[in-house]
């Protein structure tokens, strides 16, 4: 796993955590207590986490060892958030939606219901808005044995009514029957405080739970960030010094330099710079694919230049913020 993999990983899950504040991303995004640019602009090698009297294969398995870490890391708690996360989205969407779909649990009360009766039950019906005079007009002829003026509005949203109607068990299939080819829609619903209580308990720990590691896991993903970040920086530096030590040789005499040229600078820039080291690589005068790599770095092919150049993007986003 690279470093640069890892980044973006950290980065994209602090987005999908901090969801609906995801213009805040940017600024949790930080190296070393700084922004991006600032750490790299600023860059000093690491001593005591890189030290530089061990082996450049030490070096790369002390950063691989590192990363990989963070990205099992990263595994285990995005599984863990994502899965209490997903629970409580299931639950709010049956409390969400159209009268058609969602929970009644929120709307119904004990008062709504004939309970305990060994000849009657009351039924929940969702009837279109546009309908309720004919509902008002139809639905004690429906069936056989519907209490006369059982039926009361207990809830509406944009489109519906939910009502309730009181008539004996013997004739509900009926009942179930006529109702759908009137249009109106009969809920399965039985009134169970229990499980009402059960349920609204469990959204209640849901959301407690998803509050209490949501602060924990942020401050994961800042710290985890800087350190995958600092890695990467320090990788792209190992890579700057090892590529110009084999292409220009001992003893080591060259200058590590950063540039931000704006875009449309770009070309400019390039041809400024191969007019300027041209002579230390005539082979680069027509740009080719350097397949060089070094043992242990894990290094994918870069474009090759007459000088050792390395690209490194702050924007480690699939969104701008």
């Amino acid at each position: 796993m690279t470093p640069l993999i890892v980044v973006k990983k950290v980065a994209q899950y602090m987005a999908d955590v901090l969801e609906d504040s995801r213009d805040k991303v940017q600024e949790n995004l930080l190296a070393n207590g700084v922004d991006l640019v600032t750490y790299i602009t600023r860059f000093q090698w690491d001593m005591a986490k890189y030290p530089i009297k061990q082996s450049l294969k030490n070096i790369s398995e002390i950063v691989s060892k590192q990363v990989t870490q963070i990205d099992n890391d990263l595994k285990s708690r995005a599984s863990a958030y994502n899965n209490l996360k997903g629970n409580l989205q299931n639950l709010e969407r049956k409390n969400a939606g159209s009268l058609l779909t969602r929970s009644l649990a929120d709307i119904v009360k004990k008062d709504d219901f004939v309970l305990d009766s060994e000849y009657l039950i009351t039924l929940l019906v969702v009837v279109p808005k546009t309908s309720y005079p004919e509902w008002q007009k139809v639905y004690e002829t429906l069936a056989e044995m519907v209490v006369p003026r059982s039926s009361n509005l207990l809830f509406e949203d944009h489109d519906s009514g939910l009502f309730s109607v009181t008539l004996f068990r013997k004739a509900m299939d009926d009942f179930k029957h006529k109702a759908r080819e009137n249009k109106f829609t009969v809920r399965e619903f039985q009134y169970n405080e229990e499980e009402m209580k059960a349920d609204k308990e469990e959204m209640t720990r849901l959301s407690t739970d998803k509050k209490k590691q949501f602060g924990p896991l942020v401050r994961w993903l800042k710290v985890n960030f800087s350190e995958a970040f600092i890695a990467w920086i320090h990788i792209k530096a190992l890579r700057v010094f090892v590529e110009s030590v084999l292409r220009y040789g001992l003893p080591v005499n060259f200058q590590a330099m950063l540039l931000q040229p704006n875009k449309k600078n770009m070309k400019k820039l390039r041809e400024v710079l191969n007019d300027i080291y041209k002579h230390l690589d005539s082979s680069a005068a027509a740009i080719i694919d350097s397949a060089m790599d070094i043992p242990g770095l894990n290094l994918s092919q870069q474009e090759y230049y007459p000088y050792v150049y390395y690209k490194i993007d702050c924007n480690l986003l699939d969104f701008k913020p």
